[in-house]
């Protein structure tokens, strides 16, 4: 299991307790002043304005400027949000997919839209190396019913709930899609639509945005499921220690129930896994 925590090289605390750590992240391209802001009001729950502070005392502006490294300091009455995090995980291929919500991704997209990759093959319907993501995943179908997210939904589903829209969906390259998966990556709606790294970004992709073919596109994801990945993204990396980083990759022979029994959130990340292996097949619809 990794730790999240390793590489960061932002810290943040409180101006009240210095020694308590907050949280903290991994600094990568893109991330600005403006940005350390908007995800601390993420992270904490203010009773009115606050401002951050570096560790010479001075305010940081909430500007664009590219954020540095080093610790921050939190000015105001705040409490820290204790919002659960929705543990996700991909140890195998699962959900209940539909070969609709595939297809109709696929065709929508016609490329990476986070690096940009074009799918070569596309016009012989050769796909590989591309996958079909859902923004919320199917494991958490519950959840979505009860926030209602399919009021924000403009094209439904060819066949069951609106979960399996390609509006909940994105194409992305196979690596990226797993990145995306665990919250490694996510893209902010509210800022242009910048695309955040938080862990070891070796593709250079942080800081990039979605170009406007795809943004301007009226079959594309609305704004609210992209905000709730991004939510969830800072919560999983920067809140305390971070979340737990799942091992995914389990050899031939190994007892993967014992390690997800002996591991952390084991409860939790047993409900997803089997959840998600309740239909492993593609419905072809």
């Amino acid at each position: 299991m990794a730790d999240r925590s390793l590489g960061r090289n932002v810290h943040i605390y409180g101006a009240k307790d210095r020694s308590k750590l907050l949280g903290g992240l991994m600094l990568n391209n893109g991330i600005t002043n403006s940005n350390l802001y908007s995800m601390v009001e993420i992270l904490l729950l203010f009773d009115s304005s606050f401002s951050i502070e570096n560790e010479a005392a001075a305010t940081l502006e909430r500007n664009e400027e590219p954020l540095t490294g080093g610790k921050y300091y939190i000015v105001g009455s705040f409490t820290v949000n204790n919002e659960p995090c929705l543990t996700r995980t991909i140890s195998l291929s699962t959900g209940t997919r539909l070969k609709s919500f595939r297809d109709e991704v696929r065709k929508r997209d016609g490329r990476c839209v986070i690096t940009g990759k074009i799918a070569p093959g596309a016009h012989h319907d050769y796909w590989k190396g591309f996958q079909a993501a859902h923004i919320i995943p199917l494991a958490y179908e519950g959840h979505w019913v009860q926030q209602k997210f399919s009021r924000w939904i403009t094209i439904p589903a060819a066949s069951g709930d609106n979960i399996n829209s390609k509006q909940n969906g994105l194409l992305l390259r196979s690596d990226i899609h797993e990145l995306f998966d665990v919250y490694d990556v996510s893209i902010n709606p509210d800022d242009n639509y910048k695309v955040f790294h938080f862990s070891y970004d070796g593709d250079n992709i942080a800081g990039k945005f979605l170009d406007e073919r795809f943004r301007d596109n009226p079959e594309r994801p609305p704004d609210e499921l992209f905000r709730w990945h991004f939510r969830q993204a800072v919560l999983t990396n920067m809140r305390g220690a971070g979340e737990p980083s799942f091992e995914i990759d389990f050899p031939p022979g190994s007892d993967m129930l014992s390690e997800i029994r002996e591991g952390p959130k084991a409860a939790e990340r047993m409900e997803f896994e089997l959840f998600s292996r309740l239909a492993l097949h593609e419905i072809p619809l």
